[in-house]
């Protein structure tokens, strides 16, 4: 379970920000792009951290 942890939640959240998305407008836009950001953000730390670890 520790392997799929990351991938997982990843998935989780960029599925609810993308139909969040797909809902409406204004407020819902925000919230999507927040969610799919987290994820970019997270994804781009996690592989410098793994890069300088190895």
């Amino acid at each position: 379970m520790q392997i799929w942890f990351w991938p997982i939640l990843f998935g989780l959240i960029s599925a609810a920000g993308l139909l969040v998305a797909l809902i409406g407008d204004g407020w819902h836009d925000v919230i999507s792009w927040m969610a799919l950001g987290l994820v970019a953000a997270a994804s781009i730390w996690l592989g410098l951290v793994a890069k300088r670890q190895s």
